[in-house]
């Protein structure tokens, strides 16, 4: 996982550059042919990049997007009606057999189906209009970094093209670079209160929310700890009550118009008696900053899952664990 994570800067460096034909082809499509709604598909960690990717539809397109219920396909056997629609399905291997059905049925349903994976061969792109290759590699690690940030860095390089944005692919130029500034960033200040501890929350809004998401997912495969991820907005309505001294709060901020909510908030938990880590700089009495790399906000959520892997990888050993090798978990799972 540490040597997977690692890399990712030098693999996006790579994928960028390879994948400039297909995704300039993809984004001329979008854009002769506008969707009239998009649909995500994914699971796990794919389905956490499915957030990142909703969110920057919306706010550089928007695009209505939504999450696919994979079982309406593939247990209730029903195509979802989606004509002029595109439906982006998100995997690291392309095998589960859900995602694949789902898959077929928005393009039986009328959408366009663009594959981001990172097996090209896989019946995921098979049953696709189009692939996008994820270009990660082999990843060894049962818990998914390299490829999570492949599809991170896909997507942006999708929505850039078809949106236009100048902004959004002159940051994604320097992302790698900036990726291997991210795994330099010590978090370590984190690790004394968490290696003991049962619970905490992650919290992100907007672009970040995907990525915090992700955070809670690994700390929960890799670190045995009750992680749960909430958006700035929902942790106030009710998951509030259960934030008392010492409840541990990892929050992760872009540096968009969400970001002014996340200071308030980590004041708020901090005065609550919460041991608030937050990802930049502060001046919150009691938060504890852990630094960061600015960049576009909206590529600053994969700088800041860089930077969470490595203290994720450091934090599962100091608590007993392999992060390669999480209980009860294999690297495809192959759902229906």
């Amino acid at each position: 996982m540490f040597a997977e994570a690692a890399a990712s800067g030098r693999l996006v460096a790579a994928q960028l550059a390879a994948n400039a034909g297909v995704i300039a082809q993809a984004a001329k499509r979008l854009r002769m042919h506008p969707p009239t709604a998009a649909l995500i598909c994914g699971r796990g960690s794919s389905d956490n990049a499915g957030v990142f990717a909703r969110y920057l539809i919306e706010t550089e397109v928007g695009v209505m997007t939504s999450p696919m219920p994979l079982a309406v396909s593939s247990v209730y056997g029903r195509a979802p009606h989606v004509p002029d629609g595109l439906c982006l399905a998100v995997s690291q291997s392309g095998k589960s057999p859900d995602l694949v059905a789902a898959a077929a049925g928005a393009r039986a349903g009328g959408a366009f189906v663009i594959a981001l994976v990172n097996v090209e061969d896989s019946p995921l792109s098979q049953v696709a209009d189009l692939t996008i290759p994820l270009r990660a590699g082999p990843e060894l690690s049962v818990a998914a970094t390299k490829s999570f940030i492949a599809s991170l860095s896909a997507i942006a390089h999708l929505i850039a093209e078809w949106s236009g944005d100048a902004d959004l692919s002159a940051g994604l130029e320097s992302l790698p670079q900036q990726l291997d500034a991210a795994w330099a960033q010590d978090w370590s200040a984190a690790l004394p209160a968490l290696t003991d501890v049962t619970s905490l929350y992650v919290v992100g809004r907007g672009v970040g929310f995907g990525v915090a998401r992700e955070a809670a997912l690994k700390l929960k495969e890799t670190c045995g700890l009750h992680a749960e991820a909430f958006s700035t907005a929902e942790v106030r309505h009710g998951p509030m009550a259960l934030v008392k001294t010492g409840f541990p709060v990892l929050l992760l901020p872009q540096s968009d118009a969400t970001y002014d909510d996340a200071q308030d908030l980590a004041a708020d938990f901090a005065r609550r008696g919460a041991r608030v880590f937050f990802a930049g700089a502060t001046t919150a009495p009691g938060v504890v900053s852990l630094p960061t790399v600015g960049a576009h906000p909206a590529l600053e959520p994969i700088l800041l899952i860089q930077s969470f892997y490595r203290l994720a990888a450091t934090l599962s050993t100091a608590r007993g664990f392999d992060p390669d090798r999480p209980p009860y978990l294999n690297k495809v799972t192959e759902t229906v």
